[in-house]
């Protein structure tokens, strides 16, 4: 079984109707209380401002010196504020979409994982059983006395097989009702047996069917070309009695179905003058249980996977042939890099702060490319490399960028600092080098700020706010 994907525990997600109902009684909350407190200082102003109007002339009041700066202050304000809500939008807008595309990537995982999911089809090596009596003293009280009891008992035995030469063909297929992968299973093993006790003994061959198929078909045991039949059903124990040193020869086969990994079991005993050859026809097969085949080849439009072992060996992991997928890389990055959203918008506007003029409606539209860039990121990454898609988001980042000035001048400073703040930052979360990345935006950042400013390259006027 399989579990449903998750989002990111704890984290915003605005597409939840709960969470939306609760931001939006908080967020009214808030906006009555700012709305009662810029109301209050409103008043405190106009009535400061009419009791001044008697003598407009006598600038020495500390209040009327102060009221002349109110107008500085109050864009302060007005940045401050507009900065404070695009943050706090953004952050719930990029844990959303963090949300949403951590959902996405796992659901992903699940899908692939659900394709070559399921129980395995696993051989289990058979066994050459026989039989010894062996006596048992144990004490047993009677009549008030304890007494010595001495019981025959038969006890099993087993002995190792000479040889044993596996043949498996494998074909995949698609099921079409779930879309997962199933295998089709051709089997055939010869097994060689050999009396090596000193007197005529009794022996069971005992084998059973694979386990974890959903079709079996054509099962069937051969002793010496003769085809045996199970006593009872369900019991796969063959006898046969052999002569000291004689040798007897048993042939196994079956077409199984069932899921996309079959793996053959020793189950512990030693095995010699073993060779398994598992043929696979279809790409992507590779060997199961990190026990790997004495030869690999191409044949065909397959792959034969080869075990020889021609001395005795133990094997305690199950080995076959499995179907791998493409690995799911780099999940996680773009949810991180989402959820750093408005740490980047902040670092990106102070930049732009100390570089170019701002004014209050530029700071909007640039919270609103930022992260309209930001979403088109995340969407278009689920169709190409997240990388390659920030390239194409970049170039168009850069572009509205140039829009900041006024002059030539100006649109270059706007471009050096939206690459220093903006499009090297995102670009070195979603690599692997990000240290070495992000390290190399903030020394360009820095060298920027300190010709700009220190030795008054791009020489820019304040424009009017």
């Amino acid at each position: 079984m399989f579990s449903t994907p998750q989002g990111i525990p704890n984290l915003p997600d605005l597409t939840h109707p709960n969470e939306l109902i609760q931001f939006g009684t908080q967020g009214l909350t808030i906006f009555l209380i700012l709305t009662l407190l810029i109301g209050a200082l409103g008043i405190v102003f106009a009535g400061i401002s009419l009791a001044l109007r008697r003598d407009v002339n006598d600038t020495r009041l500390w209040t009327q010196q102060w009221l002349t700066r109110y107008d500085f202050m109050l864009q302060i304000l007005q940045h401050g504020g507009l900065i404070l809500v695009l943050l706090v939008v953004g952050f719930f807008f990029s844990s959303t979409l963090a949300n949403r595309y951590h959902h996405w990537e796992q659901a992903k995982v699940v899908e692939v994982a659900r394709t070559v999911g399921g129980d395995r089809m696993e051989q289990s090596a058979p066994q050459m059983r026989y039989e010894i009596p062996q006596t048992f003293t144990y004490q047993n009280y009677i009549d008030g006395r304890f007494v010595t009891v001495e019981e025959i008992r038969q006890v099993d035995r087993f002995m190792t097989l000479a040889g044993s030469q596996v043949q498996v063909t494998l074909n995949q297929e698609s099921d079409r009702a779930t879309n997962r992968t199933i295998y089709r299973v051709d089997f055939s093993a010869d097994y060689q047996v050999v009396n090596r006790l000193n007197e005529t003994e009794d022996f069971f061959f005992e084998v059973r069917p694979p386990s974890g198929y959903s079709l079996l078909q054509n099962f069937r045991v051969e002793r010496d070309g003769t085809r045996l039949e199970p006593i009872n059903p369900g019991d796969y124990g063959f006898p046969f009695r052999l002569e000291p040193g004689e040798t007897s020869t048993f042939r196994v086969a079956y077409l199984a179905q069932g899921s996309p990994r079959w793996v053959y079991n020793a189950n512990g005993q030693l095995l010699s003058n073993f060779r398994l050859n598992a043929i696979a026809y279809f790409p992507k097969a590779d060997f199961a249980s990190g026990i790997a085949p004495t030869e690999t080849q191409a044949e065909g439009r397959g792959t034969r996977f080869t075990w020889t072992f021609d001395d005795n060996v133990s094997v305690q992991n199950p080995f076959g042939v499995f179907t791998a997928t493409n690995p799911v890389r780099n999940t996680g990055i773009l949810p991180r890099l989402l959820l750093l959203g408005p740490a980047l918008f902040l670092w990106w506007l102070l930049l732009l702060y100390l570089s170019v003029p701002i004014r209050l409606q530029d700071v909007a539209i640039a919270g609103g490319v930022f992260f309209a860039s930001l979403l088109a990121l995340t969407y278009l990454s689920r169709l190409l490399p997240a990388s390659i898609a920030w390239v194409g988001v970049s170039l168009v980042l850069l572009f509205l960028a140039w829009g900041l000035g006024f002059s030539r001048q100006q649109s270059w400073a706007a471009i050096i600092a939206t690459l220093a703040g903006a499009v090297i930052p995102v670009f070195g979360l979603l690599i692997p080098y990000s240290g070495l990345t992000l390290s190399f935006a903030g020394l360009l950042s820095a060298v920027w700020l300190a010709v700009r400013h220190w030795y008054g390259w791009m020489g820019i006027r304040r424009r009017v706010a």
